[in-house]
């Protein structure tokens, strides 16, 4: 079991988990928002665990408040305007912070194994020209930026915000890590 695999996290409902719980497959850790103009990703993030999950691939969200005040409900409500907004059935886990000085471990060994996103340069400067101060690098740059980790334990990429998830870069990369052990 890698390191990543043991940091102690909670589910939704407040269950005990990490990682580990899902050894052997192959995850995408989203952090996501509910009032974020990137919201309706949750769709295509359901989209993805439909058609992987039998292969081995699951998706973990990870609600946040750490962009413009976008996650401000509780874990309940969360969990409620997940499923009755977007029909998600993909394990959720309790609001975290992913960026500043009370980032969650999870994050800080996420950022530290993958430390640059791929695309993030022209949603960096999207947010720049709103007004608004994107996180520097490393760091998670907004909601809905996304973690691939291989079925060993170890991130093998990260993703823009911005990049759909049924975007062509991403389900290549799930692919391959799917079929990597076979």
């Amino acid at each position: 079991m890698t390191d990543l695999q043991t940091i102690p996290l909670k589910t939704i409902d407040g269950r005990d988990s990490s990682l580990g719980a899902y050894a052997g497959k192959v995850l995408l850790v989203v952090n996501t928002a509910s009032k974020c103009g990137l919201t309706p990703q949750y769709e295509g993030l359901e989209s993805l665990y439909t058609k992987y999950r039998d292969d081995g691939f699951a998706v973990l969200g990870f609600p946040a408040n750490n962009f413009a005040g976008q996650e401000p409900g509780s874990d309940d409500e969360i969990a409620s305007f997940c499923t009755t907004s977007f029909s998600v059935d993909f394990p959720m886990f309790s609001k975290i912070s992913v960026a500043g000085e009370d980032k969650h471990p999870l994050y800080a060994a996420l950022i530290a194994a993958e430390p640059e996103a791929e695309g993030t340069t022209t949603f960096r400067e999207r947010l720049e020209g709103y007004g608004m101060t994107p996180n520097p690098e490393p760091e998670v740059l907004w909601n809905f930026e996304k973690f691939l980790i291989g079925r060993d334990g170890d991130v093998v990429a990260r993703f823009s915000p911005d990049m759909a998830p049924d975007d062509d870069r991403i389900v290549s990369a799930i692919e391959r890590e799917l079929h990597a052990s076979e």
